[in-house]
């Protein structure tokens, strides 16, 4: 089974940025993309992020254009890169599996979580 590892979370001030790492080991189901959620206090996760086998990426429309998401297969490690923060970001960061779906083509859904790891804080101050 996959083990999912984050890093990176911190404090920083509304503008800033920040690089979330997850280390991946074990393998990952064929079926599944690999990316980020998110999760605010007492309420449900949020689909950030994901990337699929052939490097194509989804996004939530809430972090266009600000997150980027990318791998690096030798390092076997997840990247979350965040710019333009704001506090609507302070939130749990999860690495995680999501599920596939086919619309003419295959692409990552960003509603249906796998595994997942332990987490990492951001928190962003206005």
């Amino acid at each position: 089974h996959v083990q999912l590892v984050e890093s990176g979370g911190g404090s920083v001030q509304a503008g800033g940025s920040l690089r979330l790492s997850c280390e991946v080991s074990g393998s990952i189901d064929g079926t599944n993309c690999i990316g980020w959620f998110r999760q605010y206090p007492g309420e449900e996760r949020e689909g950030v992020a994901a990337i699929d086998d052939d490097g194509s990426t989804t996004y939530a429309e809430s972090v266009k254009g600000r997150f980027t998401v990318s791998s690096d297969n030798a390092k076997n490690t997840l990247y979350l890169d965040m710019g333009s923060l704001t506090p609507e970001d302070t939130a749990m960061y999860y690495c995680a599996t999501l599920s596939r779906q086919y619309g003419g083509t295959w692409s990552c859904r960003l509603d249906r979580f796998g595994a997942w790891g332990q987490g990492t804080q951001v928190t962003v101050s206005s």
